[in-house]
C-alpha cells in the first residue's frame, strides 16, 4: 500500500529514542521529512544520522524540554526554519515515574500535566493554521494501554494521558471538516528503555530480577511477548497516511492483545 507520504512534513516530539525514535524511522522511509525533539542532542544526532544514511526522508532535529514552557516557541520556530511548516505531529512525550496513585505527590502533578498535556495542545495550536490551509492534516497522540485499563503502579501516568483522550477526541471533532484527523495510538507492552526501566522498577518494589519481572508482565499478554517498536511504529505510519483518511477520533490499540475489554 502507497502510504501517500512522500514529501510530507513531519515533526516528532520526543524522538531521542523508543516510540517517537520508531516513528521517525517509519515516516521517512515512506519518504517523510521528519523534524526529531528531545533533550539529549547527542541521542538526536544519533538518530538523525541513522535515518539520513538511508536516504528516503530525510531528518533534522531540535533540542527542547517540554517541561520548559519556551519550548513551545522553539518548536513552532524549528518547524518553520526546518519544514516550512508541519502536515503531520506526532505528539509524543515521556512518562512520569511509577507509583499507586493514593501515594502520588500531588505537588508534582501540575508539572506532569503541563509537559503531557498542555505542551501537545500548546504546540498543536501553533502548527493548525499550515495545516487548515492546505486542507490535510494529520495529528497522532502516544498515549497508553491505562487510559482504557489502568496499569497498577502507573497511577500518575493513567490520570494524566487519559486527560489527553478528551483532548484528542474533542479536537478530531472540531478538525474533521478541515481535513485533518486525530488519533490516539495506545501502545501495550513495546520493548523500548522505558519498558526496561518499568521492569527493574517492579523488580525493586517485589524483591526479584528484571528478568522474572518481564516473565509476570509477558504471562499477561495473549500474544505472549512483548512488541517491538517497528510494529508499532507501522501503526502510526499507516494512521498518518493518506489512505487513512476517515479515520479519526479513534483509541488505536498496539498491545498484542493486553487490554481485556473490548
Amino acid at each position: 500500500m502507497d502510504f501517500g507520504l512522500k514529501g510530507k512534513k513531519a515533526l516528532v516530539m520526543s524522538s531521542s529514542r523508543g516510540l517517537g525514535a520508531g516513528i521517525a524511522h517509519a515516516l521517512a522511509a515512506e519518504g517523510c521529512d521528519v523534524l526529531l525533539t528531545g533533550r539529549s542532542e547527542d541521542r538526536l544526532r544519533e538518530v538523525a544520522d541513522a535515518i539520513n544514511t538511508k536516504g528516503a526522508g530525510r531528518a533534522d532535529y531540535v533540542c527542547a524540554d517540554l517541561a520548559d514552557p519556551a519550548c513551545v516557541d522553539a518548536l513552532a520556530s524549528a518547524v518553520a526554519d526546518k519544514l516550512g511548516g508541519a502536515d503531520i505531529l506526532i505528539a509524543n512525550t515521556g512518562g512520569p515515574p511509577p507509583g499507586k496513585m493514593s501515594e502520588v505527590d500531588l505537588s508534582k502533578l501540575t508539572a506532569h500535566f503541563e509537559a503531557m498535556v498542555l505542551r501537545v495542545a500548546q504546540v498543536t495550536d501553533r502548527l493548525l493554521p499550515h495545516m487548515r490551509a492546505q486542507g490535510w492534516g494529520r495529528i497522532v497522540a502516544i498515549g497508553s494501554s491505562g487510559v482504557v485499563q489502568p496499569i497498577p503502579n502507573l497511577g500518575l501516568s493513567n490520570l494524566v494521558r487519559s486527560a489527553l483522550v478528551g483532548w484528542a477526541k474533542s479536537m478530531s471533532n472540531d478538525l474533521a471538516p478541515d481535513g485533518i484527523t486525530v488519533n490516539m495510538l495506545l501502545p501495550g507492552r513495546i520493548h523500548t528503555e522505558r519498558v526496561d526501566e518499568l521492569d527493574a522498577a517492579a523488580a525493586k518494589r517485589t524483591g526479584t530480577t528484571p528478568e522474572a519481572a518481564r516473565a509476570a508482565s509477558i504471562a499477561t499478554i495473549p500474544a505472549g511477548r512483548y512488541g517491538d517498536v517497528e510494529e508499532f511504529a507501522a501503526v502510526a505510519a499507516f494512521l498518518c497516511s493518506v489512505p487513512a483518511a476517515y479515520v479519526t477520533g479513534s483509541l488505536v490499540r498496539c498491545d498484542g492483545g493486553l487490554i481485556r475489554s473490548i
